[in-house]
């Protein structure tokens, strides 16, 4: 597993909304009805919605993600764009007007530099355990500072490490790409993308590599399910004649 030291401005949504900018992509034309079924729908959503629950609500053999698309343009130069946050789509306020609702907006208490980066070490390396965060970040990580990651939703145990100890296994949510504005994990920076930011310094040591984030839910072959009581004893690792990881 390829290690990489995270920095706070990994997770900003200015840097994140630089970083993931898509190439426009041709669009289809589309009949203005069709456009106006879908606005209909996505505004009527009380959350994002996928392609598959459109697709259902839509006369058969329209092609839902061209006129996806074709919104999307259309909106681009408005004060809400349309967005796919998850592989969902929802409305979103412009990047560039979010100043104007700042003063509405609840003040989210920021999270510590330790959070900060145990959020990044999960996004990229999981499912990884307490013990391979502390690897990575080469200090301790308090039980305290994954606390506060799952009462946020953005981090949530996967399962048990076949290990001894069984450590729980932590990876990223829904809500982590929702609140980044992520459309995949996949579309986390990539070293070029940090060196370009200058969050990593260009001149790495030979066989440095920023590692390939997934989030696939299947467990892994080194994964068990997590069992019944897991979620309520939190971080606490079942008991084992062996000697705990963590």
């Amino acid at each position: 597993m390829g290690l990489v030291k995270p920095r706070e401005e990994f997770f900003t949504e200015e840097l994140l909304g630089e970083a993931f900018a898509n190439e426009e992509e041709p669009v289809a034309d589309a009949r203005p009805d069709e456009l106006r079924l879908i606005e209909a729908l996505l505004f009527a959503a009380g959350e994002p919605v996928d392609e598959k629950t459109l697709r259902a609500r839509l006369p058969e053999g329209v092609d839902v993600a061209a006129l996806m698309r074709r919104l999307q343009a259309e909106y681009s130069p408005r004060g809400v764009n349309l967005v796919r946050i998850a592989g969902k789509w929802t409305f979103r306020t412009a990047n560039d007007l979010a100043w104007l609702l700042a003063r509405d907006a609840v003040e989210p208490k920021k999270l510590s530099r330790a959070a900060t980066e145990t959020l990044a070490i999960v996004a990229y390396h999981q499912p990884v355990t307490r013990a391979e965060i502390e690897e990575v970040r080469g200090v301790s990580t308090s039980k305290g500072t994954l606390d506060v990651l799952l009462e946020t939703g953005w981090v949530r145990p996967r399962g048990r490490r076949k290990s001894p100890g069984r450590p729980i296994t932590f990876g990223t949510t829904e809500a982590f790409l929702s609140h980044f504005g992520i459309d995949a994990i996949g579309d986390l920076p990539g070293i070029e993308e940090l060196k370009g930011t200058g969050l990593i310094d260009t001149r790495l040591p030979a066989g440095f590599a920023v590692p390939l984030p997934s989030d696939d839910p299947a467990l892994r072959e080194d994964e068990d399910p997590l069992e019944p009581g897991d979620l309520d004893l939190g971080l606490a690792p079942r008991p084992d004649p062996a000697p705990p990881e963590e």
